[in-house]
């Protein structure tokens, strides 16, 4: 620790006193000038330290009031499809759903567009709540292709995700993702424990498996709680 910069020592002592809860969510830290003195070090070192922090979502900082400690966001590749529960239960929490809705329906325009199907086509609809710890996460309305998924209706979506089970039966080989923020419904505000001014993340998502689309699905996600990222080597 000695040998790690000043600014990484802040950074540590601060998350540290975050982990062990002295400072939980919602508490506001020193201030940057206590902490200057504390450290017997300059502004701008302070400054790096809290703004590094500020950027990775452990703290947020509130004009004139302070610095205050922040929920972390629950994060999801932008490029790649991982399991919602898996992503939850890596992160310590405990994973459980809320179907909402499983039937069979005849697409509307929309719909058919959607998947990729004739209008007036039977497919199987699913809309379930994912929650983290008991805090809904992400709303998800799922369109899916019978062809390639028969017995969709018939799983327990309680016990594994319908991403989960969409993987096994016709794995996916092309992913088509498109992000927006937008105003929540009232019915997506309620099923996510909205504010009424809260951003809203929806991320549009269509799969395919051997060149046929298998599901169409939006994804929606409080933006207080959640955030999308992407990351390209080259």
């Amino acid at each position: 620790m000695a040998k790690a910069p000043r600014f990484q020592q802040i950074k540590d002592y601060i998350l540290n006193k975050i982990e062990q809860q002295v400072w939980p969510v919602g508490a506001r830290i020193p201030t940057e000038h206590e902490l200057c003195a504390q450290f017997n070090v300059s502004r701008m070192t302070v400054n790096k330290a809290v703004r590094d922090l500020v950027t990775e979502g452990r703290l947020e900082r509130t004009p004139r009031l302070g610095t205050f400690v922040t929920q972390p966001k629950a994060e999801s590749p932008l490029m790649d499809i991982r399991n919602i529960a898996d992503e939850v239960t890596a992160r310590g929490q405990t994973y459980r759903s809320d179907i909402r809705t499983l039937n069979r329906i005849s697409a509307s325009a929309d719909v058919a567009m959607r998947l990729g199907v004739m209008l007036g086509t039977d497919v199987f609809f699913s809309e379930i709540v994912h929650y983290a710890d008991n805090v809904p996460l992400q709303l998800e309305q799922r369109w899916v292709n019978p062809a390639l998924a028969p017995d969709y209706l018939h799983q327990d979506f309680g016990q594994h995700t319908p991403n989960e089970y969409l993987s096994q039966v016709c794995p996916v080989n092309t992913i088509e993702h498109t992000v927006e923020a937008i105003i929540a419904s009232d019915s997506v505000r309620q099923a996510l424990a909205m504010k009424a001014d809260e951003p809203c993340l929806l991320l549009h998502r269509r799969t395919w498996s051997q060149q046929t689309l298998v599901s169409a699905a939006l994804l929606y996600h409080p933006g207080t709680r959640y955030k999308l990222t992407s990351r390209t080597d080259r």
